[in-house]
């Protein structure tokens, strides 16, 4: 069984491209950092994976993934390789999302701009409420 559940925040926004032919496809690729458990008392380590989604898992986080956000993903380990420009072999491995949970979004600028930092509430008398 090759199944790999992770829970990390985004390092920068989704690189996106999309295949050519009859019916392109989104290609996503992002990289979280997930936490480490049992790192030293006051310290903080964290692994960074680099993940990619295929289709319409891969157009989800193109709309909604942004630099910060954190996310659930679960997929599979995907390992390959190939030959570099100075003809050096090079390994990759990557989690293939087939899966993609929100839990939360980091801001982007468009967001700040549309979200006031503070808004007045004015409350009813208590005669008022609905409720009593």
């Amino acid at each position: 069984m090759n199944k790999v559940i992770e829970i990390g925040r985004l390092t920068q926004d989704p690189q996106v491209s999309y295949t050519g032919g009859e019916k392109p496809s989104c290609v996503a690729r992002f990289t979280i950092a997930v936490n480490r458990r049992g790192a030293k008392e006051g310290t903080q380590q964290a692994d960074f994976i680099s993940c990619v989604a295929f289709g319409k898992v891969g157009e989800l986080a193109e709309k909604y993934l942004v630099k910060g956000s954190q996310t659930a993903i679960s997929g599979r380990i995907q390992t390959g390789s190939y030959t570099n420009k100075d003809g050096n072999k090079v390994y990759t491995t990557d989690i293939v999302v087939e899966e993609l949970e929100f839990l939360s979004r980091a801001a982007s600028k468009a967001d700040k701009a549309d979200v006031p930092t503070e808004a007045p509430v004015e409350m009813p008398e208590e005669d008022e409420l609905p409720f009593n």
